[in-house]
C-alpha cells in the first residue's frame, strides 16, 4: 500500500499523502528488513517493532484492533525467521491467487484445518458470484461464514472498480463504504484476525467482522 502511495507521489512530483510509514519507521518495511544480513538483528526488529506495528494498524475500537489485540509473535528463533523470510521472498506474490494457494497450503499443515470447513474458494468462483450479484454502494453485504473474508474483499474490489466515484463522492459515502457496508461472521479467532487484516489491506478501514457466537438468537435464526 505504501509502495502504491510512493509511485503516485513520484508521478505527481509531490510528497506522499498520509504515509503509512514515517521516516524513522522505514526499517519496519519488508523490503528493508529482509535484506538484513544479521539474523539476530532482523529477529529483534520484526519481533519488537514490526509485529507491534502490525497489531496497532487499525483504529481504536475497530474490528481489526479488536481481533489483533491477542495476536502473538510465535516464530521462536532468528534462524527460523530468516528461513521463512527467504522462502516467502522467493514466491511471486503479484498474482493474488498465489497468496490464496499459500494460505490454503498452510491451513493444510495445521492439524485442526478442515474441521470447520476452512478451505479457500478459488478466486474465479468468488469473482463470478460477486459479478452475478452486482453489488451497489447502497447495499449491505454479508458473508455469514466469512473465513479470511475473500468474498467481502472481492465485493469491495467490485465496488471500487464500478462505483469508485460514487463511493468517494463525499465524506458520508466514504464512511458508509468503510464502516457500514461489509459484515462478516466466523467463530474461529484466527479467521476473524486474518479476515480483518485482509479487508484493511484492501482499503476497507472498519468492516464489521464479528464472532458468530456473539450473535443473538434472532440473528442466528436469520443466518440459518
Amino acid at each position: 500500500m505504501e509502495t502504491v502511495k510512493e509511485k503516485k507521489a513520484n508521478r505527481l512530483k509531490r510528497a506522499v499523502e498520509q504515509p503509512i510509514f514515517q521516516e524513522w519507521q522505514q526499517v519496519l518495511r519488508w523490503s528493508v528488513f529482509k535484506q538484513m544480513g544479521d539474523a539476530k538483528q532482523m529477529y529483534e526488529v520484526v519481533a519488537s517493532k514490526v509485529f507491534p506495528f502490525i497489531k496497532d494498524l487499525g483504529d481504536e475500537g475497530s474490528t481489526y484492533a479488536t481481533h489483533m489485540k491477542d495476536a502473538r509473535f510465535t516464530i521462536p528463533s532468528p534462524a527460523l525467521l530468516t528461513k521463512v523470510v527467504d522462502l516467502l521472498d522467493a514466491i511471486p506474490m503479484e498474482d493474488r491467487d498465489t497468496k490464496g494457494d499459500l494460505y490454503e497450503y498452510m491451513l493444510g499443515k495445521i492439524a485442526s484445518a478442515g474441521q470447520n470447513g476452512q478451505f479457500r474458494t478459488p478466486r474465479h468462483i468468488i469473482k463470478l458470484m460477486v459479478e452475478m450479484m452486482a453489488p451497489k454502494p447502497t447495499d449491505s453485504i454479508c458473508d455469514p461464514a466469512c473465513g479470511t473474508a475473500g468474498f467481502l474483499v472481492a465485493a469491495a474490489e467490485y465496488l471500487q472498480k464500478h462505483h469508485g466515484q460514487e463511493i468517494y463522492a463525499d465524506t458520508k459515502s466514504a464512511r458508509r463504504f468503510n464502516h457500514d457496508t461489509f459484515h462478516g461472521f466466523d467463530f474461529d479467532s484466527t479467521m476473524l484476525r486474518v479476515g480483518s487484516m485482509n479487508m484493511l489491506l484492501h482499503g476497507v478501514e472498519n468492516p464489521a467482522i464479528e464472532n458468530r457466537d456473539s450473535l443473538s438468537e434472532s440473528h442466528a435464526g436469520v443466518e440459518g
